[in-house]
């Protein structure tokens, strides 16, 4: 346990208000944890250790951080707290000590094409000011050169309500600096017309190639076809020119189709509304490939991806303008701002150097203003929500980090581990969930969960210090000196991917042979060009499988049945043996129980404080109705069946009456990965990150391809689940598979094939391919970063 002092109990001749420096867990009972008690140490850095799923989430962010952010939210008024988000009250029977908690997580931002890291860091805000102040030709307010602000004019008559009311003439004239091509956007898509339909035919033979748009019924397809702007029986490629402009850019008008009034509008902005404005990853698979096949996005050409207008590109400082400095890396920017000396904006400058220079500080310095926030990794964006603490004054305040190593190169690891000392050397308690032996190196206390994962875990195994730790018989303590080996004999490649001058980013004309049939990994510093070369380079075509870092969408109504596609197969079988429909089975569907509507719960919404969720009284929160679950499987009911673990169902639907074939070989998978333990109906909202990662790994596992891409598979794993990723690689690698993984842990390198190394640094430092060969000879040459940090830990 912690040296530190119980609360309650001053030393002599210290004041009483000093003896608070624990604070208290007892009884927290969120997701899996089983009546927990902990006592974490104020202002000293807490590292929560244990498998992916043991519960380290649960304690810290759902139990000690959202208590926190909870009892921050009741300090408002009712009025105020109308407005905030409702918040539960933990299941915990004693939370003591709490201070505010500030909470830095791996939520990725979000991924609206007008948010960027200058906007969602407030320097683009900054950069206006400045601008409009110091710029030649002066344009006019910040708003001038915003991209997501439109140029605004109107003039018209007014009434002003003031004693006797009379018309005034008023203009209104709003200086904006949006592109008026793309909307501030950077770039315009283009819509492939022969995707959309074949012109040879006629509306009536079925011209149309969308998904789901059938010319006999789809009500969609019969308003075109007797809308009396286009003849369905005449080929589209014979229209005149107004049929086709009618067609295809026709304005929304009221028609009457089969006697029931419809709307019509032209064939472009349909599809603009209906795919187009949705976000892609929640489409359905076949939509989703229709969208990326019709669908082309080329740059702006008016402001040549700028996004803003001419005039805002026009108004300058130095020879630089606003879109110049947003396209510089932000070093070079910091050093650009660093040379302006104007006394009427001191501060600003003085503001805008200080989160410059945190951004190179925290080892971002090679990323530009003007890049999309939706295209950073889950490591880069936990860290540029980290600029704006590093220079706070605030102290006594609880920093919760979330993983902060994700995505670093062993190299930038270091520099992290010093930004989390200096937090709480500022006097704040840090509190970090982690899995990397160098993050949990530099803690003052432990606290490791487990032992095992999901139903398994939810105890805490360990406290103390981590020489304590290294002793303990933990998963964690046996598994913190665990150090990978090179292996003695590669795999020979049986041919090669083949990139020649990659310049997507910052790759600087590469060339490189990419082997396949092995296990290969690339690797270099955060920034290097990585994912530049792999996802920007390797065609992703039908032969390709590629499982990037973008989070897996889900709702408290989804769960790994229903995500994997599992869930099809057991409705199927269920439906067969009873002689009834598979929608019965499903608890979205006609089997949902109709008082909670499948959810199992009914939830009472209490205006400004936390809804109360309380179980479902008819189905006794099973989701279905009673008659559904009087219908039997392999002696189950649906809900028996979806309570079950994946290790319990890959044992029931494998043999005997209740065998299906296509059910196991989901849950073979999802076994493989490491989630043995999950039930197939617990809600995705449940589970944790490296959860999520390797849910989404078994799922692209069932497509087919002969090229996997896996980009940071151990995001979120313990140090003994990554010994289970390397064995199910070398398994697909077996199989016949060929293996590229964007990779910084160590083992992952040592247990490669071959090795394809980017630097030296990062931005335009990197680009360039510093080494290609086998770990062993990696580690023998030493000339990298890489090299010497895999040759540390492997003890050579």
């Amino acid at each position: 346990m912690s040296s530190a002092k119980r609360p309650g109990t001053p030393g002599p001749g210290s004041h009483v208000a000093d003896s608070h420096d624990l604070i208290r867990v007892h009884g927290a009972r969120e997701n899996n944890l089983k009546d927990v008690s902990v006592d974490i140490p104020k202002r000293r850095l807490t590292v929560f250790t244990g498998v992916s799923g043991s519960g380290k989430s649960s304690l810290v962010f759902n139990t000690i951080a959202a208590e926190s952010q909870r009892l921050i939210n009741e300090t408002y008024s009712a009025f105020v707290q109308g407005f905030m988000p409702t918040l539960a009250r933990p299941e915990v029977d004693v939370l003591d000590g709490l201070t505010t908690a500030i909470i830095v997580d791996q939520q990725r931002m979000g991924a609206d094409p007008r948010s960027t890291v200058g906007t969602a860091t407030d320097v683009n805000a900054m950069l206006r000011i400045l601008f409009s102040r110091l710029g030649e030709p002066r344009i006019g307010p910040p708003s001038a050169y915003s991209f997501n602000t439109a140029s605004v004019r109107a003039s018209g008559a007014i009434t002003v309500e003031r004693g006797n009311k009379k018309a005034v003439r008023a203009t209104f004239e709003r200086t904006g600096g949006m592109c008026s091509h793309c909307e501030g956007r950077g770039t315009v898509s283009d819509i492939d017309l022969t995707q959309l339909y074949d012109d040879s035919k006629s509306l009536a033979e079925g011209a149309f190639t969308i998904p789901g748009w059938k010319s006999d019924s789809q009500w969609t397809v019969q308003v075109y076809a007797q809308s009396g702007f286009v003849d369905p029986d005449k080929p589209i490629r014979e229209y005149t020119e107004k049929e086709l402009r009618d067609f295809l850019y026709g304005e929304p008008v009221k028609v009457k189709v089969n006697g029931v009034n419809l709307t019509y509008e032209g064939l472009i902005p349909k599809i603009q509304k209906s795919f187009l404005s949705k976000d892609k990853e929640a489409m359905q698979p076949h939509i989703r490939a229709f969208v990326e096949r019709a669908v082309t996005f080329t740059t702006c050409p008016e402001c040549e991806g700028t996004r803003l207008s001419e005039g805002a590109r026009s108004s300058k400082i130095k020879k630089i303008s606003i879109a110049d400095a947003c396209a510089m890396e932000i070093r070079d920017l910091a050093e650009w701002v660093r040379d302006l000396t104007e006394p009427s904006v001191a501060p600003l400058l003085t503001a805008l150097r200080d989160t410059l220079d945190s951004f190179v500080e925290i080892g971002l310095g090679y990323l530009s203003l003007d890049r999309p926030a939706g295209t950073l990794s889950g490591g880069e964006a936990q860290r540029v929500k980290m600029i704006r603490h590093l220079g706070s004054s605030l102290t006594d305040t609880t920093y919760v980090f979330d993983e902060p190593t994700v995505g670093l190169h062993p190299h930038d690891i270091q520099r992290m581990n010093d930004l989390l000392l200096r937090l709480r050397d500022k006097g704040n308690t840090v509190l970090v969930v982690e899995h990397k032996p160098e993050a949990i190196a530099i803690a003052d206390h432990v606290v490791d969960l487990g032992p095992g994962a999901g139903t398994a875990g939810g105890t805490v195994c360990f406290e103390g210090t981590v020489e304590e730790l290294r002793a303990a018989d933990t998963v964690t303590g046996r598994h913190l000196d665990d150090r990978a080996v090179l292996k003695e004999s590669v795999r020979k490649p049986a041919g090669a991917l083949e990139i020649r001058d990659a310049r997507t980013h910052n790759l600087q004309g590469v060339d490189v042979d990419v082997p396949l049939g092995v296990l290969c990994v690339v690797t270099g510093v955060a920034g290097s060009g990585k994912s530049s070369l792999i996802h920007g380079s390797v065609p992703a075509g039908a032969d390709v499988v590629s499982v990037d870092q973008s989070p897996i969408k889900g709702s408290r109504r989804s769960n790994p049945a229903t995500y994997t596609g599992l869930l099809d197969p057991i409705r199927k079988a269920f439906a067969k043996a009873n002689g009834v429909k598979p929608a019965l089975f499903s608890a979205n569907s006609e089997g949902a129980c109709p008082t909670c509507n499948g959810a199992g719960v009914i939830y009472t919404d209490l205006a400004m404080m936390a809804g109360v969720a309380t179980p479902c009284e008819d189905c006794e929160g099973k989701r279905f109705q009673p008659a559904v679950l009087e219908y039997r499987f392999g002696g189950r009911d649906i809900s028996e069946v979806l309570a079950m673990s994946v290790d319990q169902a890959e044992e029931f639907f494998g043999a005997g009456e209740a065998r299906t074939p296509a059910a196991h070989k989901i849950l073979q998978r999802l076994s493989d990965v490491g989630l043995g333990y999950l039930t197939l109906g617990q809600p995705l909202t449940t589970l944790s990150g490296g959860e999520r990662q390797r849910l989404k790994l078994a799922t692209h596992m069932g497509e087919k391809g002969g090229v996997y891409v896996l980009d940071e598979p151990t995001t979120g794993l313990h140090l003994a689940d990554v010994e289970q990723l390397l064995g199910l690689l070398d398994r697909l690698v077996d199989a016949g598979k060929s293996v590229i993984v964007i990779e910084h842990h160590q083992a992952v390198m040592a247990h490669a094939d071959w090795i394809i190394d980017l630097g030296p640094g990062a931005g335009h430092d990197g680009g360039r391919v510093v080494f290609e060969g086998t770990p062993a000879d990696l580690v023998a040459d030493r000339s990298t970063l890489t090299g010497e940090h895999l040759a540390a830990y492997v003890g050579a």
